[in-house]
């Protein structure tokens, strides 16, 4: 399980590293230079390219993971990882975007390889009615990776190279703060895949007399892949809408736009953290004691990274605790939703898609001072809905029927491909607040899904 915990880590580090080179890709390329008036769309396909790598390879890699087992298939992703983190050497120097979306979509295939072997192997490391407290666990250790990797892309990456920017450094000289943490991520990585060789993993083996396409006769499967489509959809997009919001709405410099959507992902990774004890095994007292501990976790986490930055090149940490009380008070309301859910998985995830179209509408309608709240408290939301919709998704499965499964789902996470793109074509021909009318649309399915969808027949 620990083992699986660190996978999760990896991808989710990897994943929001490279939502959040956006305005970094914006920069360095001199999007509007090349397409003027359309360099939102183009900025989206560095998501685009990203998640279109699900829908190529996710179903291929279940049926390669069944053929070569879990922990062949996680090397396999780890070596393409390293591989398209050392692409983007090249591609920074000679400033080739082609070649730029080239190196994610090699990277992006690795963690498809990867996230195809980790979930169906936490599912059946134990009973199905814990599979979602075992999958909230994973995905809040993934949760940790996805709240450090913006915060480290704006102020390491982001703001060295505006100010070279600022400073009279070419665009050439900005994309080189590009290279170096790819490079120690494809280093990293080549490290941890040798480690794994020698580790000894136990096989899921299920009923071979079960035929494996079997799993795609299944409504839920089905059912459950369209609500990680959206669910993907409108976590990718919304965080990537954020740091335009806060910038084209509220006039907020772009590195920290891009600093603050660690509070998005934050508020994921608290709200995880809650879930994987709340569904879990525990005693009602320790439930309790453990949730209590991570509230008060929240409102430090929102307190550091409203407080703490980069300024003219030097680390300053200005103190604003009413940020880490709003955030507190965010997170008790996630508690407070999650209790309602009484820990079943469907009932929860009804709830937080219904809160989830509330806040973005919210968003939609009301002045950006307000609706910058709304947004970033989506990924209080956001939380448990991965882990729910998978193992909703999955219900009723023989392990054998898993790899075929988890394929199709996580074909559908190229939704965090589609959804932003659209999004992105939308504020460049409408306006940026009417893109927020589609992750509405798709919170909307995932509360028909988890009331109605997800009922095995």
């Amino acid at each position: 399980m620990t083992f699986m915990a660190s996978i999760f880590f990896i991808f989710g580090f990897i994943t929001n590293f490279n939502i959040a080179m956006k305005d970094q890709v914006q920069l360095a390329f001199d999007l509007k230079t090349l397409y003027p008036g359309w360099e939102n769309f183009f900025a989206q396909l560095v998501n685009g390219v990203f998640f279109f790598a699900y829908f190529c390879f996710s179903f291929i890699s279940g049926m390669i993971i069944k053929k070569i087992g879990y922990k062949n298939g996680v090397i396999v992703g780890l070596v393409l990882v390293a591989t398209g983190s050392y692409l983007f050497f090249p591609a920074v120097s000679v400033l080739s975007y082609p070649l730029f979306l080239g190196a994610i979509f090699v990277m992006a295939t690795g963690v498809v390889f990867l996230q195809t072997a980790a979930n169906p192997y936490v599912v059946a490391l134990g009973p199905q009615e814990t599979a979602p407290a075992r999958l909230n666990l994973t995905q809040a250790l993934n949760g940790v990776a996805t709240t450090i990797a913006p915060y480290l892309a704006g102020i390491l990456v982001l703001a060295p190279a505006v100010m070279a920017l600022k400073n009279g450094a070419s665009a050439q000289e900005a994309a080189d703060f590009v290279k170096m943490p790819f490079v120690i991520i494809g280093s990293v990585v080549v490290l941890i895949a040798i480690g794994i060789v020698f580790i000894k993993l136990p096989e899921i083996i299920g009923d071979a007399t079960v035929a494996s396409m079997s799993a795609l006769k299944k409504p839920q499967v089905w059912l459950g892949a369209i609500g990680i489509f959206c669910y993907v959809g409108a976590e990718v997009g919304t965080a990537s809408q954020i740091s335009s919001y806060l910038t084209n709405l509220l006039d907020m410099a772009k590195d920290e736009a891009v600093k603050l959507t660690a509070i998005y992902w934050g508020g994921n990774m608290i709200g995880r953290f809650i879930g994987s004890v709340l569904l879990g095994t525990l005693s009602k007292n320790l439930k309790y004691r453990y949730s209590l501990f991570i509230l008060v976790f929240a409102f430090f986490v929102g307190w550091f990274i409203f407080s703490a930055g980069v300024k003219d090149g030097q680390f300053i940490f200005e103190s604003k605790p009413i940020y880490g009380i709003i955030f507190f008070i965010i997170a008790v309301v996630n508690f407070l939703l999650m209790l309602l859910g009484r820990g079943i998985a469907n009932v929860s995830l009804g709830i937080f898609g219904a809160a989830n179209m509330f806040l973005v509408l919210a968003g939609f309608l009301l002045p950006p001072q307000i609706g910058m709240w709304c947004l970033l408290s989506v990924g209080f939301f956001n939380s448990i809905m991965f882990p729910n919709i998978f193992s909703l998704g999955v219900n009723d499965l023989d392990p054998s029927e898993m790899p075929i499964a988890s394929g199709m789902i996580n074909t559908m996470i190229v939704g965090g491909s589609v959804v932003p793109v659209v999004m992105g074509a939308i504020t460049d021909s409408v306006s940026l607040k009417a893109a927020l009318l589609v992750p509405i649309i798709c919170y909307a399915y995932i509360t028909f899904f988890a009331l109605e969808g997800s009922k095995i027949r």
